[in-house]
């Protein structure tokens, strides 16, 4: 079966003051939204409390992909699923029980995605991915839009993708990070199948396009 090729929009680079009309703008080209959940305590950043989030899920003309970089995701991961995310992802370095946090979003009707931070190597999480949905692999420092693509995370995706390519139940594999139309061909040789865009998707005149374009480039360079 031919894997398939996900852009999901950040609205991290996004008007926070009119969102429901900037999340519609790409609703007609785009897989999810991707909704970056930052606590200010995980990452030095904060963007939405749970009762901002929730609204933003509840007029999203989007499926939600919830990505949460906070700490105790055991007790805020189960709210969004609850709350009506298709997806929660959350950070194995801020889990103290991985094994639980799986199971209490699937067991509240989300998908499971388990992500890690540029310094985190594919062995700390390999246990981990028959379990889930969903892979992400930070291809910049979480907590902030616009920043640099990593290359050299790279070989990760790859080792990642060679991994999910001998298992029976393959996740997603996702990056999130510096998304562009200079370095998603790079990511989809790579392996990746999935990726998140903020800065390219929100800072072009043209949001909706600009997200065929790069899923036209990625399917292009993506060979697994």
């Amino acid at each position: 079966m031919e894997t398939q090729i996900l852009i999901n929009p950040s609205i991290l680079n996004a008007d926070f003051n009119d969102l429901e009309n900037e999340i519609a703008k790409v609703s007609s080209t785009s897989d999810f939204l991707h909704l970056d959940i930052m606590d200010n305590v995980f990452v030095p950043n904060f963007t939405f409390d749970l009762d901002r989030a929730f609204e933003i899920i509840n007029f999203s003309k989007l499926p939600v992909d919830a990505h949460l970089m906070v700490n105790n995701p055991e007790e805020i991961a189960p709210l969004y699923a609850q709350n009506g995310c298709t997806s929660v992802t959350f950070h194995l370095e801020a889990a103290t029980d991985v094994a639980k946090t799986i199971k209490d979003i699937r067991s509240n009707g989300a998908k499971v995605g388990l992500a890690i931070k540029p310094a985190t190597q594919f062995a700390d999480v390999e246990r981990w991915i028959e379990e889930i949905d969903m892979l992400l692999i930070m291809t910049v420092e979480p907590g902030f839009g616009g920043q640099s693509f990593m290359h050299d995370q790279m070989p990760k995706v790859t080792q990642a993708r060679n991994f999910i390519e001998k298992i029976l139940n393959k996740p997603t594999l996702q990056i999130d990070g510096g998304v562009s139309l200079e370095t998603i061909a790079e990511a989809a040789k790579a392996g990746a199948n999935c990726f998140v865009a903020g800065s390219a998707v929100y800072k072009s005149d043209k949001p909706a396009e600009m997200v065929s374009n790069l899923k036209e480039l990625a399917r292009k360079n993506y060979s697994f």
